[in-house]
């Protein structure tokens, strides 16, 4: 399908990297309150130590944060670093779908999805939680969406149904039997684990949803993660993300355990599976054969 307008390849990465920044300083706040079940929108951005409210022009992605030297303009009080880099990877990552994708129905969908995966990893790490807001949330939108524009590019309307569908139930379904699996043999050796079930309590029993639902190592969260990056790459592409999430979660295992200084120290999953997604977007090939 012909693009709609015509844009230089390099252009269209500058304005993909542009948006991107912009894009990543809203994760920021996504990050920040989501979490903590506080409004995107109200109050604008503050300092979290002197509450004073940041003028725009001390909002500019990077910028500003370079500018003012990692510090509050009023209180001197440092920000952290991870601001700009959220900013900067967001762009950069926009920068590379698009110049992997071209001016194409496709690529929005893959920014939005990139956006889902930074602010579902970087909420996971901090809280060990992703919020439903973003994973089934992105799930619904995939599945009303993708067929669409796969349809749009000439795929046949069921196919393209069919392909988000099973994508879906392939990457939330495998997981999940991983995750249930896991649980009913660590329960059969009699296996306990620091947050599963907890202190004090029962093990879940079939009757229980728990039983069917809460595990240790694998959480729910990370589940509908999967089944909504599914929704949009598809059966094969899901299973290259498990593949990839895998050896991610091996290195990140790794590199945690090298830091806490405890091979069982936990940590959330969704890093991983971000990275794992990513990858499969980005390196060179068909990430939609069927």
């Amino acid at each position: 399908m012909k693009p709609p307008v015509d844009l230089s390849p390099e252009l269209f990465a500058a304005l993909a990297l542009a948006l991107g920044l912009i894009v990543g300083s809203f994760l920021n706040v996504v990050i920040h309150r989501l979490p903590r079940g506080e409004s995107l929108v109200r109050p604008g951005s503050r300092c979290p130590r002197c509450s004073h409210a940041v003028a725009p022009w001390d909002n500019v992605p990077v910028l500003s944060y370079l500018w003012l030297r990692g510090r509050c303009r009023h209180c001197r009080a440092r920000i952290s670093w991870r601001y700009p880099a959220i900013e900067l990877l967001t762009g950069v990552l926009f920068a590379s779908v698009a110049l992997r994708y071209g001016v194409t129905a496709l690529t929005p969908v893959l920014l939005a999805l990139t956006a889902a995966l930074i602010a579902s990893a970087a909420i996971d790490f901090d809280h060990r939680i992703i919020p439903d807001q973003i994973s089934l949330g992105g799930l619904l939108l995939a599945i009303l969406v993708v067929p669409g524009v796969h349809a749009l590019a000439g795929t046949p309307l069921a196919t393209a149904l069919l392909r988000s569908g099973a994508g879906a139930l392939l990457g939330g379904g495998l997981l999940w039997l991983v995750g249930f699996s896991h649980a009913r043999v660590s329960t059969a050796l009699g296996r306990r684990f620091e947050h599963w079930p907890g202190e004090g309590e029962a093990l879940p029993r079939p009757g229980h949803l728990d039983y069917w639902v809460w595990f240790p190592g694998v959480g729910l969260g990370d589940v509908k993660l999967l089944a909504m990056i599914g929704a949009v790459v598809g059966p094969v592409g899901v299973l290259e993300t498990i593949l990839a999430a895998s050896l991610a979660g091996l290195g990140l295992g790794v590199a945690w355990a090298l830091v806490t200084r405890r091979w069982s120290a936990p940590f959330g999953f969704g890093p991983a599976i971000a990275a794992g997604a990513l990858v499969v977007i980005l390196v060179p090939h068909d990430p939609f054969p069927w």
